[in-house]
């Protein structure tokens, strides 16, 4: 089939052939195909109670179908998706269409030797629309490029690789990107960066970001933990396939997708992204339970756990965007199992300003990458305590990890600075194909913190 058209299951085909609506109604999903006159049509149902996230859903999960189907095309009718979804934004819903079709036809197949990359080109009528779709796309593809920095394996996209690859996707934006190596980072002061990756073959990086979109806004400082690969260091992590740590990384993924989408908008913001970027493995050379940090503010940490290491690169990406001073702080790592634990693989948790978070909760609940604000418990910051350093990077307690987590990163965050701490571990992957995400990295956190900086410099 070279073309398909998709239509709405109110359209006079549908609703005038009472057989064909019998059938359509009968079917589980939001949508369903149907051959009339040798004519594939794809029929979404109307949706009484559906918010924009359906939409997104739709799309992809339509996007995938065709796809196996190795259907060339997919017109969508001028009027369909407004009767569908009307009770939602017209231009909100044909973004969010565009944007999970896109999303929803994602592949990873740089290593399948017999497979080929096929999507389904989607054709929308409607000249008022266009822009909306156009912006889907954008969306999906800031998105994408999220995915596929974390798919990537770690002997490709490694803490010496990694910049590269930002500078050649960022070469024809107005993002500067400026990118320090292992003598700079000495310089700096970044201790907890080098310590973490004293162990592999690997030098360690760091990568600033800027896009400047307007000048007046607040600075908004993005924070991405960039863990290339995390085998736990000297306390290894346990389990049967650690291939997935190569997604460690998803924090500073998710950083660079927001600066993409960002630019590609044009958006009137003012950011820099700051990704610490570093492999975590045992050696003769990794650091040794017991050792001591001392960061470039004074603070000394008692490293009690070798795996409990993106805490302490994010300190020293906390302390460079003090020096830069950034009014809006905004950190994103896969920090935590504990999280997982407390909200599942559906959601992020957000710590930090309560206002803030709540504006993130708003934002997520928007785009669909969802966060719940959690509280930082202020009984359990001494359970940081240490006999012999200013504080260890793990807690005592055998609960509420997560919290605790966000209480060791707090104690470097700028004092002027409104700051958020997200922990997507929940979030850094999918088991199977549903909706617009496809099985493996997700991508979470693009169009999070995308959205966010756009949000508060309104």
């Amino acid at each position: 089939m070279t073309e398909v058209k998709v239509i709405c299951a109110s359209n006079e085909l549908i609703a005038g052939n009472e057989p064909l609506k019998k059938f359509v109604d009968q079917q589980k999903g939001a949508h369903c195909s149907v051959l009339v006159n040798e004519t594939q049509y794809v029929v979404v149902k109307v949706a009484k109670e559906a918010d924009i996230e359906k939409v997104r859903a739709t799309a992809g999960n339509i996007a995938r179908d065709l796809a196996s189907q190795k259907v060339e095309k997919a017109v969508v009718l001028e009027g369909t998706l407004e009767t569908a979804f009307e009770h939602l934004t017209k231009e909100t819903v044909y973004t969010a269409f565009a944007e999970g079709w896109d999303l929803g036809s994602y592949q990873f197949l740089t290593y399948k030797s017999k497979e080929e990359s096929f999507q389904t080109t989607l054709e929308v009528e409607g000249k008022d629309v266009q822009s909306a779709v156009e912006l889907g796309k954008i969306r999906a593809a800031a998105t994408a490029f999220s995915r596929d920095l974390m798919n990537e394996v770690s002997d490709v996209l490694n803490p010496e690789t990694y910049p590269d690859v930002l500078k050649k996707q960022y070469a024809d934006t107005g993002i500067e990107v400026t990118v320090y190596r292992k003598k700079e980072i000495e310089e700096m002061g970044m201790n907890g960066v080098l310590t973490v990756c004293r162990g592999s073959k690997y030098s360690p990086s760091f990568v600033e970001m800027k896009y400047v979109g307007d000048t007046s806004k607040p600075l908004v400082a993005l924070v991405g933990k960039g863990v290339t690969f995390d085998t736990g260091g000297i306390s290894l992590k346990s389990g049967k396939d650690l291939s997935d740590m190569r997604m460690d990384m998803g924090g500073s993924a998710a950083v660079a997708g927001a600066m993409q989408l960002l630019a590609k908008t044009e958006a009137k913001v003012n950011v820099v992204a700051l990704i610490p970027m570093v492999e975590n493995t045992p050696d003769n050379t990794s650091v040794f339970p017991g050792e001591v940090i001392t960061y470039k503010n004074g603070t000394t940490v008692q490293v009690g756990n070798t795996d409990a290491e993106g805490r302490l690169i994010l300190a020293d990406a906390l302390i460079r965007a003090g020096e830069l001073n950034a009014e809006y702080i905004v950190d994103i790592a896969t920090l935590t199992g504990a999280v997982v634990n407390a909200l599942g693989t559906e959601i992020g948790g957000v710590f930090g300003d309560e206002e803030q978070a709540f504006i993130l909760k708003k934002v997520g609940d928007e785009n669909g990458d969802f966060v719940w604000p959690m509280p930082l418990v202020e009984a359990y910051d001494k359970s940081l305590a240490s006999d012999y350093a200013d504080m260890n990077n793990i807690s005592s307690l055998s609960y509420g990890g997560s919290i605790t987590a966000a209480l060791f990163l707090r104690r470097f965050v700028p004092k002027d600075s409104k700051w958020l701490h997200v922990d997507m571990a929940g979030m850094m992957s999918k088991s199977s194909n549903s909706g617009y995400y496809a099985k493996s990295a997700t991508g979470y956190g693009a169009r999070l913190l995308a959205d966010y900086a756009v949000k508060i410099s309104e």
